[in-house]
């Protein structure tokens, strides 16, 4: 058995969360496996909506068993908060959830100087969601970090104030204000909270589970073009987001890897700074952010809009190795009477399709113009229900990626969702 791995194609924020959810009752475990709670993934189900953080999407399915990875940088205080409000509805939730031993905790230290480094930054802030995750990676690879099954070690405490300390003394670089109690108090609390929960070798689990012929899906968190390595750094996450992060945020080989789902969004989005080729910073961005929701589900901040860039999707679909897609947020389109697609970028005067080396260097984009179907399409629950427009627009993005989108959703909701092939 293999592993499905759903994976953002865009600038995150691609509604992974509620694809996963609607997927969900096809597998028998649901894996994060790299990202904290810098992730916003919202379901929206019986007239409810709930945004998760760190917890598998999986989460509210009965009988599916849902897995934090070790690749997750994991807070305790946000996951204390999230497993409160996720009782009220599911309250077996703690019997089908597993969390790594090897997944890094964020410390209140971490949050304090992720906040410091971005003040530091003034206009050149990369618009961090000041969770201190980026802090909490560089522990990871600098090998000083505390891990998920260091808190049973009898010198827990010790080790702590290690880490801690050595966070003061960088903070000091940074002549940053700070009061840290408060913040411990609240997240030794919610240490032993998380001491009530199912704390394993997640690896072991995971491949254990394949062993049996079940079925996982692996849930990416943030979107391809946020990856560490090829993202539009340095205005990306700290984790890789593509594909190949599974591997090593959930601890299976390559050849375990079976389908690989990208999800994009019908336009784009991005939170933050950052390069975006097709952005609309008009009538036509602000329509599309108003009828999008566009607003971040962690941070609260407004999303920049823009228009279809493809280029950039088919350089995700190539990292990736995407055998199908899945396109959301379709209805939002509907208000259009045109709409564009980014099939080329300007740069010095050249005409190109592929993903420079910096985006920033993109002078403007080269688009195609469709019509549009302005139609309510939201409680369409047939295909064959679709406008012709929709379905040419979904046939151009086909022949330019070359591969197939085999599920829309046409809202919010968990019953809009349309299978296409």
């Amino acid at each position: 058995m293999k592993v499905d791995v759903l994976i953002g194609l865009q600038w995150g924020d691609e509604g992974k969360g509620k694809i996963v959810d609607v997927l969900a009752p096809q597998y028998s475990a649901i894996a994060r496996f790299q990202g904290g709670p810098n992730a916003g993934h919202t379901l929206e189900f019986q007239q409810t909506r709930y945004i998760l953080h760190t917890v598998p999407s999986g989460i509210f399915r009965n009988n599916i068993i849902n897995i934090i990875g070790n690749g997750v940088v994991f807070d305790p205080e946000v996951f204390k908060k999230e497993i409160e409000m996720i009782i009220q509805y599911n309250k077996e939730c703690k019997k089908n959830l597993y969390i790594s031993k090897k997944a890094h905790l964020i410390l209140p230290s971490h949050r304090i100087l992720d906040k410091a480094s971005e003040a530091s930054k003034g206009q050149k802030k990369i618009g961090s969601t000041l969770r201190g995750i980026g802090p909490t990676y560089m522990d990871k690879t600098g090998r000083n970090g505390l891990r998920v099954g260091d808190i049973y070690s009898n010198n827990f405490k010790e080790k702590y104030e290690s880490l801690k300390n050595k966070h003061k003394d960088l903070l000091k670089i940074y002549n940053y204000e700070y009061n840290i109690e408060e913040d411990e108090e609240k997240w030794f609390e919610a240490i032993e909270f998380l001491k009530s929960f199912q704390i394993v070798d997640t690896e072991y689990l995971i491949n254990d589970l394949l062993c049996q012929q079940k079925r996982i899906l692996a849930e990416g968190a943030q979107g391809s073009l946020l990856d560490i390595d090829f993202g539009t750094y340095p205005y990306v996450t700290s984790s890789n987001t593509i594909c190949s992060g599974a591997c090593t945020g959930m601890g299976i080989s390559p050849s375990k890897v079976g389908e690989v789902i990208g999800i994009f969004k019908a336009y784009c989005t991005r939170v933050g700074s950052g390069p975006f080729p097709t952005e609309l910073m008009d009538e036509i961005g602000e329509k599309l952010r108003d009828k999008g929701c566009e607003y971040g589900s962690t941070t609260g901040r407004p999303r920049r809009c823009g228009w279809l860039d493809l280029p950039a999707l088919k350089y995700s679909i190539m990292l990736n190795g995407v055998t199908q897609m899945f396109m959301t947020k379709v209805d939002v389109l509907s208000e259009f009477d045109t709409i564009k697609v980014a099939t080329h970028y300007k740069i010095d005067g050249k005409i190109i399709d592929k993903m420079p080396f910096d985006l920033e260097s993109v002078e403007g984009v080269v688009c195609e113009e469709l019509p549009g179907w302005k139609q309510d399409i939201s409680k369409v629950r047939n295909v064959e229900e679709l406008p012709k427009e929709l379905i040419e627009y979904i046939k151009f993005i086909e022949k330019f990626t070359e591969v197939p989108i085999t599920m829309i959703s046409v809202g919010p909701d968990r019953n809009q969702i349309l299978k296409i092939k």
